[in-house]
């Protein structure tokens, strides 16, 4: 596959649109840029495509309603403009995907929703139930609440983290500029496009260097960041100007537009890599032959029925071993029940989990996706 066609058939994607863009430089929503960035996430979907949009401009649009011209630097003027601004921001973003026929939710999340696993996992069952809802999920910081300066950093890392978060392919981050120079175009006439490089390439930070604009707090520099955060889930990254006519069709074309960051693997080898190298276990499965070689040979889920001891005290998400029943170690995975749940699906058909638990979250103790074989 040639790396424009990833753009081509890329199946799931994350958008996120800077503050710039949203508030037509700080002069408030910018309704008529709002409709047509709709009208193309709309044409997407219709493709088959299933997107979340990550979007900045509550704080700018809090200002332009206050009547403020410079952001403030108290953390509770922060958390203030921001509560005005989000209505008006969800009102404007579910008023266009009307016209559209379609449903909006709202999702907001903090640094903590996403370092504590257990709420990690919630917020990706959300946003994953959203999408087979045929919901486009609008994310963006809860900044009334958040503590820590306000930020995840900015918008750019929490839209790297949304794709890692859902496993998208591709995350493309809308801007003021064209995309990524070689030099600040703003200061240097001759600056040149970088049109393609990998998201490693350490030559990237020279030429991102500089400073974010009075409405938001990501520059270039943290889009390259950002595009490092989405490589380590496989994921491609596309810097655009979000003013280009059709821009995210044309990305979407595979035309050589912006500036495309690439990852070193493909997704699901970077995913497994990503486990491969997780935190330490924190409990243990023992396999019977069958599943050993279901898992070992044919790359398949690991079952509650193919299971026949459990030991640890872990909890959802976290890293398991899977052994023989010689004690040997096939695998190691991210496990979808805490420990008193599995110990008591453990031997048992997948059917059965509800009656057993009174819910069900998967019908696999470890997702193939989330088991990594170790010999």
């Amino acid at each position: 596959m040639s790396d424009r066609q990833r753009l081509v058939t890329a199946r799931r994607l994350v958008v996120k649109i800077g503050s710039a863009l949203l508030t037509n430089d700080g002069r408030g929503l910018d309704v008529d840029a709002i409709a047509g960035w709709v009208d193309q996430m709309a044409a997407l979907v219709g493709e088959g495509v299933e997107l979340v949009l990550v979007s900045s401009g509550s704080v700018a649009e809090g200002m332009s309603r206050l009547g403020w011209k410079k952001r403030p630097a108290l953390l509770h003027e922060l958390q203030a403009a921001a509560a005005v601004g989000q209505m008006g921001l969800v009102q404007a973003w579910e008023a266009q995907f009307k016209r559209h026929g379609r449903h909006t939710a709202q999702v907001l999340l903090t640094h903590e929703d996403l370092s504590d696993r257990k709420r990690y996992l919630n917020a990706r069952s959300t946003l994953r139930t959203l999408l087979d809802f045929d919901v486009t999920p609008i994310v963006n910081e809860n900044d009334t609440v958040v503590t820590d300066e306000i930020r995840f950093g900015d918008n750019d890392t929490l839209g790297a983290l949304v794709a890692n978060l859902i496993e998208a392919d591709g995350l493309i981050i809308m801007t003021d500029q064209a995309g990524l120079f070689d030099r600040d175009p703003r200061q240097h006439a001759d600056a040149r496009l970088v049109e393609q490089r990998e998201a490693s390439d350490p030559e990237l930070d020279v030429m991102a260097g500089g400073a974010a604009g009075a409405l938001g707090r990501g520059g270039m520099l943290t889009k390259v960041r950002a595009a490092r955060l989405a490589a380590r889930s496989g994921a491609f990254t596309v810097i655009v100007g979000g003013r280009l006519d059709d821009a995210l069709l044309r990305v979407r074309r595979g035309e050589v537009v912006g500036t495309l960051l690439l990852p070193e693997q493909e997704r699901l080898a970077a995913r497994k890599q990503w486990i491969a190298g997780h935190l330490k276990t924190r409990g243990r499965l023992v396999l019977d032959a069958g599943a050993v070689k279901g898992v070992r040979e044919r790359g398949r889920s690991l079952l509650p029925v193919g299971v026949k001891a459990v030991s640890g005290e872990f909890r959802r998400g976290e890293m398991v071993s899977c052994v023989d029943e010689q004690g040997r170690e096939i695998a190691r995975g991210l496990i979808n029940y805490d420990f008193e749940d599995a110990g008591l699906i453990i031997g048992k058909p997948s059917d059965r989990i509800q009656s057993l638990l009174g819910f069900v979250s998967e019908e696999e103790l470890i997702h193939r996706d989330n088991l990594v074989l170790v010999s």
